[in-house]
């Protein structure tokens, strides 16, 4: 070995008098040798200060020591939230973490979930926002390293964490119905997904428990953006169909709602009453502060980190179904319907809650 460099496993197999394979295998902990072997080799190393490359013996393993995370958008707090909390957890770990946005596009989502293929990651935690045609499913099934977050992939035999979407809409509904509402709006996601059927049978059940055959829930459906918070907003002014309340399935909704009923001078919860959902974002410096179902991100991301973690030690593990619970956070966002429900934008003196 030339003077300064750095010293190899062949310069350690040339002083051993062994094979470059035997070294290796000895360095990753897979192969037993005799005492005399083994220490010929310990010495060798010791004489010439070899250090084992860790990304090359991982390599050699099998194994990254990291872990894939496919998001839609990491711009969006509620997703931020969860990258956030899975890195924490993978650093406690020793892991590190490869972050994908997917931009909620197909093919992104595709070519993510070849890198275990590829051997680029150990696993996957997955989170799509949009209805699979089977392709993800497939190529999930055909991993068997993947943990499935937040909304569903059908036919996926694979860990699956979610918050408990029913009982999140059952809190909202069962609030609402508690300060008279009988009539409400759900505006949610595409009603293929998860989260929005969930949703939406929690809110109904609750709504016709407390209000039988008088209960009304209207559905808007659409994308969980502000965007669609404001389009939603819109159109409940423009139909004037005589809802008192408004259950905003997600923050970023809540958010275009908000805005556009500021602007037309439609008073929350004087001419409508709104629940939303996630609170990952400051809901609570609103104008006023809004009720919302809280979702236990930060659990959910260090949960599934420890999901792929199990299911990468426990190979052909059986799929499964898993809910973290929900709270409902009682602000100042709903109070009893007005006496002359307008939808029109007209101030009206309301009632709030403390909370």
């Amino acid at each position: 070995m030339a003077k300064g460099m750095t010293p190899s496993l062949k310069d350690v197999a040339a002083a051993a008098g062994v094979s470059v394979t035997t070294v290796s295998r000895l360095v990753n902990g897979s192969l037993d040798l005799p005492f005399e072997t083994k220490k010929r080799i310990e010495d060798a190393i010791a004489a010439l200060n070899y250090r084992p490359n860790p990304h090359a013996r991982r390599l050699s393993m099998g194994r990254s020591d990291t872990v894939g995370l496919v998001v839609p958008d990491i711009a969006n707090p509620f997703f931020a939230t969860l990258v956030a909390a899975v890195e924490e957890m993978a650093d406690e770990k020793r892991l590190a973490v490869s972050l994908h946005a997917t931009l909620n596009r197909p093919g992104r989502e595709i070519e993510y979930l070849q890198l275990i293929d590829r051997n680029h990651v150990d696993g996957l935690i997955f989170v799509t926002n949009h209805a699979d045609d089977g392709a993800l499913a497939a190529l999930i099934n055909r991993s068997g390293r993947v943990v499935v977050v937040d909304e569903d992939v059908p036919g996926a035999d694979a860990p699956k964490l979610f918050c408990d979407n029913d009982q999140g809409g059952y809190l909202a509904g069962l609030h609402l119905a508690e300060h008279g509402h009988a009539h409400v709006i759900f505006i949610g996601g595409d009603t293929r997904m998860i989260s929005a059927l969930r949703r939406h049978a929690g809110l109904s059940r609750a709504l016709h428990e407390a209000h039988g055959e008088a209960a009304r829930v209207d559905r808007y459906s659409g994308e969980y953006t502000i965007a669609y918070g404001r389009e939603a907003a819109k159109r409940f002014i423009d139909e004037r169909s005589g809802a008192t309340a408004i259950f905003a399935s997600s923050d970023e909704i809540a958010i275009g709602l908000i805005e556009v009923f500021r602007d037309a001078g439609v008073s929350v919860p004087g001419d409508v009453s709104v629940v939303g959902f996630d609170d990952v974002g400051p809901l609570h410096l609103f104008s006023p502060p809004l009720t919302a179902i809280h979702q236990p991100v930060r659990a959910i991301g260090r949960r599934s980190l420890e999901l792929l973690l199990d299911t990468h030690r426990k190979e052909g593990a059986s799929a499964f179904e898993e809910l973290l619970p929900v709270e409902i956070v009682v602000r100042n966002s709903v109070a009893p319907p007005a006496r002359q429900q307008s939808g029109t934008g007209q101030n009206h003196k309301a009632k709030t809650k403390r909370g």
